[in-house]
């Protein structure tokens, strides 16, 4: 790099600092701008609006100024993204909806066996970072699609590629847009699907405008806003409960606290009261299916009943509304009633349990109430290590992450981007744990024993917004709230969480803005590789190799706006479970690419014909493990078996790639020995890919042309 380039990378970097250095002041003066509003008793759903639309505000305004129509601008920035910016948008990409609102929350539910998550995922930038990051950059190109029709030649690769990308990043978008629409509907008030719309906008605005610069460098305002909005509550919280703002380091404290409160609520004779009316719950649903008619009429008229009974008592507001939505959801005719008796069984059975079947914080692998007497469960342990296999391969085999490494100059650029990319995830993955702990003190110190008809306001408000996300119901009768009366899904745990710990509503609303950032930032990058796999990889590189570039940057922006409103309708069915589906990804995109990627890189004999068998093999054996064996998919192709008879060693669904990267892995390489060895040229290729070569150019490969295939 001559004196006066690397002088204008150097200005270029200053000018970065300061622009960002300038947002986050604006950012902090915003914040507290808005706490001052709350001291002076402006509305709640003013403050609340004001922290979606001035953050969805400046996330459309960079990407109004970074629009572009030029072809190396829109697909991979220009790649002129310092390693540090890299970072820092590759780690906002990352940080999606299951990330900021989900990880705290299945660490809340399930305790040890949360740290899954964590594991894989932190596990995945490792592999990423050491097998495919820099291997990827010295190729450069602009898709994944790209590098397999390019390493293995012919039009299947890329076609397969190109269809799995899209696929997986659907599959994980439409999580993205619902937790969007989630958190829009917290912050004001609107409803569900009116949430998803506005929070929409930002996301259009951004990726259908400027493409991949225009994302990138959102991205980076997105982070700062979402780890701002993470680990100011948290030190809070810990400032609040033990004195300490480093909330990592008092952890373990507050773990033995929590623990210890678990253990006597286990004798609770309140907890026991209500572990034993769950199991005359679960017998009368079981009876009540055998004469459902009978039961639809018993269950209704005792609703009736009930609602009445309020209203001549006086009762709360909310507790006479609650008891009306309850009226609602009874089932009319028989067909409903089965399907919610049944679930009302499973339902009751999983909470007759000690602490309502949630495991105990310090607990490893307690997932079944023997398990809570101090023994382990080999199955739980099983499908511990099996989905941090599989977080871990799909981490490193996600398109969207992996097209952050065509970004940046070179090669070394990339080694240190993943690097910051890494440190950035670890800031709040190391946070989520501590998080987690926290929210369960304050609710097992400061909620539980409450009177019913005296719970704090955030509890009505979220059960009337989803009964799903915040239940209450005084199941023993005694006035008073037990643990196993309390259903909080995991979804909620984080957003509520300045609300139990009895911060101040900006918090909340700051919290909730840093989730808006999570799930906008990870959807205009999936929307990005949708479109650029529908657009490049499938038209311009298969149908029509003579379009010009802005034809195919016109047709991704116009294909971005189509898949976004498609993954909208999707998401507004409100069926989504944000860590299953996101799971779900993880498996589908490590079973497509792993295999034909890193033997793509390290394997020169691997050829066209093994290629396409693996991920085809991996691919369909990962969907067939899900459909049997992800209750949603079960119940929507009508499987009735049970699961211990379509469950493979007890492994659940959500880590079908276990089995679907193996199958592909052996597939490639049967199949590619079984057949001509690849041309000397694609040989060539690898040896490119993954050997310095005298040429300085970071992208002087000997890839295919432009056009072909």
């Amino acid at each position: 790099m001559t004196a006066r380039a690397e002088a204008g990378k150097e200005l270029g970097t200053r000018v970065l600092h300061i622009r960002y250095g300038l947002f986050m002041l604006a950012f902090a003066l915003f914040v507290a701008g808005m706490a001052m509003a709350e001291q002076l008793r402006l509305p709640r759903a003013w403050i609340g609006a004001a922290f979606l639309l001035v953050t969805v505000a400046a996330y459309a305004s960079i990407g109004l100024l970074c629009r572009t129509v030029r072809e190396a601008d829109y697909f991979v920035a220009g790649r002129r993204v310092p390693a540090l910016y890299n970072g820092l948008a590759t780690a906002a990409d990352w940080m999606s909806a299951a990330s900021f609102i989900g990880t705290a929350g299945i660490l809340y539910l399930q305790g040890f066996a949360g740290m899954a998550f964590i594991l894989g995922w932190t596990g995945g930038y490792c592999l990423m970072a050491l097998l495919l990051a820099p291997y990827l950059r010295r190729f450069g190109q602009y898709t994944i699609p790209d590098f397999l029709g390019a390493r293995y030649g012919g039009v299947g690769p890329r076609l397969i590629g190109a269809l799995a990308a899209i696929l997986v990043s659907f599959v994980y978008v439409t999580v993205q847009i619902y937790g969007v629409g989630l958190i829009a509907s917290h912050l004001t008030g609107f409803g569900f699907e009116i949430g998803i719309l506005v929070g929409l906008g930002g996301v259009l605005v951004c990726s259908f405008v400027g493409g991949m610069r225009a994302v990138t460098w959102t991205q980076v305002a997105q982070y700062i806003v979402l780890i701002v909005a993470y680990l100011l509550p948290l030190a809070w919280l810990s400032i609040k409960q033990t004195g300490d703002p480093m909330a990592v380091i008092s952890y373990g404290q507050q773990l033995q606290k929590v623990s210890a409160r678990e253990q006597a609520l286990m004798v609770d004779p309140g907890e026991q009261a209500v572990i034993r009316r769950l199991r005359e719950r679960a017998a009368e649903a079981q009876h009540k299916l055998q004469d459902l008619p009978a039961a639809i009429a018993h269950d209704l008229r005792h609703q009736q009943q009930q609602i009445e009974t309020l209203r001549a008592e006086s009762a709360p507001l909310f507790r006479i509304q609650q008891a009306e939505r309850e009226l609602a959801r009874l089932p009319r005719n028989e067909a409903d009633a089965h399907a919610h008796y049944l679930r009302e069984h499973a339902q009751a059975q999983a909470r007759a349990a000690p602490l309502a079947g949630v495991a105990p914080q310090g607990l490893p692998f307690a997932t079944a109430p023997a398990d809570i007497d101090g023994g382990e469960s080999g199955g739980a342990r099983l499908n511990f290590l099996a989905l941090v296999l599989c977080l871990m391969m799909g981490t490193a085999s996600m398109p969207h992450v992996l097209t952050r490494c065509y970004t940046t100059p070179s090669v070394a650029e990339t080694r240190r981007s993943v690097t910051w990319a890494l440190f950035f995830i670890v800031l709040l993955y190391t946070a989520a744990p501590a998080l987690a702990v926290l929210v369960k003190f304050e609710v097992l110190n400061h909620l539980v024993g409450l009177p019913i008809d005296n719970l704090p306001q955030w509890v009505r408000r979220w059960s009337h917004m989803d009964g799903g996300l915040v239940s209450i119901s005084d199941i023993n009768g005694d006035g008073l709230l037990q643990f196993g009366e309390l259903l909080l899904g995991n979804d909620v745990i984080v957003l509520a969480a300045p609300e139990i710990g009895g911060l101040p509503y900006f918090v909340t609303c700051l919290v909730a803005a840093g989730g808006l950032a999570a799930a906008l930032s990870t959807a205009d990058g999936l929307l990005l590789t949708i479109a650029n796999a529908l657009s490049h990889d499938i038209y311009f590189r298969l149908i029509n190799p003579q379009a010009t570039s802005i034809r195919r940057v016109m047709m991704s922006k116009l294909l971005v706006m189509v898949v976004a409103l498609l993954a909208a309708a999707i998401a507004a069915l409100k069926n989504t479970d944000i860590l299953q589906f996101v799971s779900a990804a993880f498996s589908l995109a490590a079973a497509a690419f792993f295999p034909a990627l890193t033997l793509g890189i390290f394997w020169r004999r691997g050829n066209r014909a093994g290629a396409m068998a693996g991920m085809l093999v991996g691919l369909g054996l990962c969907g067939y493990y899900m459909a049997v064996n992800l209750p949603m998919l079960r119940k929507a192709i009508g499987i009735t078996r049970p699961l211990a008879e379509t469950q493979w060693f007890g492994v659940d669904g959500v880590s079908a790639a276990v089995f679907g990267v193996p199958a592909g892995l052996l597939a490639l390489v049967l199949v590619s020995l079984l057949t001509r060895p690849p041309p000397a040229e694609l040989q060539a290729l690898v040896d490119a890919v993954r050997y310095p070569v005298c040429d300085p150019r970071p992208d002087a490969l000997p890839v295919p042309k432009r056009g072909s295939v």
